[in-house]
């Protein structure tokens, strides 16, 4: 691996709602590097109201940004895996001060862009791609503009909720958003199952088309041993 790329793990609850996850994050994390740092240790899981898991995992929401800006800030590519997209409440904003003109690419098969108004479950899941573009106010400024974000995979949106405009190309810096569960189900198992998902075939020749890629974050690996490799190598695709 080139040594410019620097993986880490966050293991602490953001907003997991089942044990999965964060173990499956670990376990992605030491397949790409064996050395990967492991930020936090494994919380418990469980089904909570998004104003609850804002207030119980800012700690947490706070250290992902902190990993991801301080490993540009050291001037390497950072490689953050996750359990869920919460991350990006504060992911989004430490690349944007360092690359602001940067655009997000968004693979996932949810918008995760509900607000208060608009979200069914109240997870905050759901909710966080809102967020980061202004949508709602989190307490985490919002890091975006909704023109900067572009999606691929998403095909679950609920009634009122905002999509980015579907990737043909993006100019300039890229930070990829992959969540896991762009995959079709029979692909990879998730937490959130939705039909009609990328082939792996599909996600490497997208990842691969991209130019100028600054990082990327990794969501949605509920742990499989046997899994775990594939997962890496569509990873290392975007890899410089």
């Amino acid at each position: 691996m080139d040594r410019s790329v620097k993986v880490a793990a966050l293991r602490c609850r953001t907003s997991d709602r089942t044990p999965g996850g964060a173990r499956g994050a670990q376990a992605l994390a030491l397949a790409l590097d064996p050395d990967a740092r492991m930020v936090g240790e494994f919380g418990e899981p469980r089904n909570a109201n998004y104003s609850d898991d804002l207030r119980d995992s800012r700690d947490c929401l706070l250290t992902a940004g902190a990993v991801v800006g301080g490993i540009l800030a050291d001037g390497h590519f950072p490689v953050l895996t996750a359990s869920d997209c919460s991350i990006c409440l504060t992911t989004f904003a430490a690349v944007a001060r360092h690359y602001p003109d940067v655009h997000v690419l968004w693979l996932d098969a949810h918008g995760d862009s509900n607000t208060p108004a608009t979200t069914p479950s109240g997870f905050l899941g759901g909710m966080c791609l809102g967020a980061s573009v202004g949508l709602w106010d989190s307490g985490f400024a919002a890091a975006l503009t909704p023109g900067r974000v572009r999606g691929v995979g998403i095909r679950d949106l609920d009634v009122g909720e905002w999509a980015p405009e579907p990737y043909t190309a993006l100019e300039g810096p890229v930070y990829v958003h992959l969540d896991l569960d762009v995959l079709d189900p029979t692909v990879l198992p998730a937490q959130f199952p939705v039909p009609g998902g990328l082939t792996l075939e599909q996600a490497r020749d997208v990842l691969a088309s991209l130019d100028r890629v600054v990082g990327v974050e990794v969501t949605a690996f509920e742990f499989s041993d046997e899994l775990t490799e594939p997962m890496a190598s569509l990873v290392r695709t975007l890899l410089p």
